[in-house]
């Protein structure tokens, strides 16, 4: 009989790789720096609340989703016009606005959040069972988009942006389509932490989500699906695991972006292939 932490468990680091890999999509993928990842989380959430006593799971997933993805098609419009520091800038500030206007509106519950968010349903290994469901299809889909005309797009555009429109490649289009998909899978993961939790506040989608996915992705290896997916449980299931790791979670997160940046750039990832390339004959002495 699985029990109530283990459960916990799942959820949380399901939630975390979902989302991850969204926002691997738009950094890692497509080269723009998103800041503001827990919005679209948040909205996710929200809608998902505000939705869930009326509709089946299903639609309430893909209405999370929708809502997640009309706001980041509005900021992936508004990347058009800026470029690597101020995007990340930007979206910086479409999660501290979107925490501001949550905490002003009533029927979002305000300060207090919203609470009896109707129950999933599913039971206990149900919802498991739907999380690790999620995560598998996510990553499927980011791996097919990564081979596909659209991955080597998205390389393109975040290559060099320039070059690929010379090219003939739709830059605008392809940075728009990595926003939406992106936060799309954000929603989703809102959607399934508001069935989670039951209880949503405004808070619980502050600067600091963001800060700690984005870890994920840098640790990872940015594009990389397999070691964000690994990046994302490692640093989920540490903080649990100990309470030392987890009182100093965000200084240990800072540290590892700025160790990761200086000494393995290519992150997870990058460290496999560099050894990879040194055991192979002729890969090195």
């Amino acid at each position: 009989m699985i029990g109530a932490y283990e459960i916990t468990l799942v959820a949380v680091v399901s939630i975390n790789l979902m989302l991850a890999l969204g926002l691997n999509l738009i950094t890692g993928f497509c080269g723009q720096v998103s800041l503001g990842h827990a919005a679209f989380f948040g909205t996710g959430a929200y809608a998902a609340a505000l939705v869930a006593g009326g509709l089946p799971l299903p639609a309430v997933l893909l209405v999370a989703g929708l809502f997640a993805c009309a706001l980041g098609l509005l900021v992936g419009v508004a990347s058009l016009r800026v470029r690597e520091d101020f995007l990340a800038i930007t979206t910086m500030g479409v999660g501290f606005v979107f925490v501001g206007v949550v905490r002003k509106q009533g029927f979002l519950g305000a300060e207090m959040g919203l609470t009896d968010i109707p129950d999933h349903g599913l039971g206990d290994l149900g919802f498991v069972g739907l999380c690790l469901a999620l995560v598998a299809l996510m990553a499927l889909l980011t791996w097919h988009i990564k081979r596909s005309w659209m991955g080597f797009g998205f390389a393109a555009v975040a290559d060099d942006e320039r070059t690929a429109r010379t090219l003939g490649i739709n830059a605008a289009a392809y940075k728009l389509a990595a926003f939406v998909i992106g936060t799309f899978l954000a929603g989703v993961a809102g959607a399934v932490y508001a069935y989670f939790t039951r209880f949503i506040i405004p808070g619980a989608f502050g600067f600091t989500v963001s800060i700690s996915i984005l870890t994920m992705v840098i640790v990872g290896g940015v594009g990389s699906i397999w070691g964000v997916v690994v990046a994302a449980v490692l640093l989920t299931l540490l903080p649990e695991f100990s309470r030392v790791i987890n009182d100093y979670k965000l200084l240990l997160y800072g540290a590892l972006i700025v160790l990761t940046m200086r000494f393995a750039p290519g992150g997870l990832a990058g460290v496999v292939a560099a050894v990879k390339a040194r055991v192979r004959p002729g890969g090195g002495p």
